[in-house]
């Protein structure tokens, strides 16, 4: 059997590093900080290179160059050089397609019969002052540069292709003249 302990002897008392517990709070604190630190010094070091500072890019010379290019832009014609008017369905398929072809912001759709007969019915000259002017969501002059009657012209051709039967407009004079004089 085992042999009764001596209670004379001395037990040796075991203890830790840690004796108080302002020194464990450190220690645990120390054991969650420590590595985290590691990790983003190892993660600095593995991605070490040249990295710009922010807001550094501002003055490179792309960066100047566009915050300097030209925002709008002078044309300079001659008035007395003759314009070439454009047809009914050039300026159709160049301004009007947008919201008559499929009808957007309650515009009649191109062909629509049914659409179009009030609106021919009102006449040329009321679908006109309708385009110049603007109206509804249609800005003035169609949106574009157009002569009053390449409008008239895109008019003539938008109605026709729903049954209307409008004449063509008639160039001005001065138009005219100086297109036959360019010729």
């Amino acid at each position: 059997m085992s042999e009764p302990h001596d209670s004379s002897e001395s037990h040796e008392v075991h203890e830790g590093p840690i004796k108080t517990p302002k020194q464990l709070a450190l220690a645990v604190f120390a054991s969650f900080v420590v590595p985290i630190l590691v990790i983003v010094l190892l993660a600095n070091y593995i991605s070490f290179g040249a990295k710009p500072s922010a807001g550094s890019e501002g003055l490179g010379e792309e960066a100047v160059a566009k915050r300097l290019q030209r925002v709008g832009s002078v044309e300079i014609r001659d008035a007395s050089a003759p314009r070439v008017l454009r047809s009914g369905e050039e300026v159709y398929k160049a301004v009007c397609t947008a919201c008559h072809a499929g009808g957007a912001a309650g515009a009649p759709k191109t062909g629509d019969a049914d659409a179009w007969a009030p609106r021919i019915k009102t006449g040329y000259d009321v679908l006109l002052t309708s385009v110049v002017k603007g109206k509804g969501a249609m800005a003035a002059l169609g949106g574009g540069d157009y002569a009053e009657v390449e409008l008239g012209r895109a008019v003539v051709y938008l109605t026709g292709k729903a049954g209307g039967s409008f004449a063509e407009p008639k160039v001005p004079e001065a138009a005219a003249s100086a297109a036959s004089a360019a010729k």
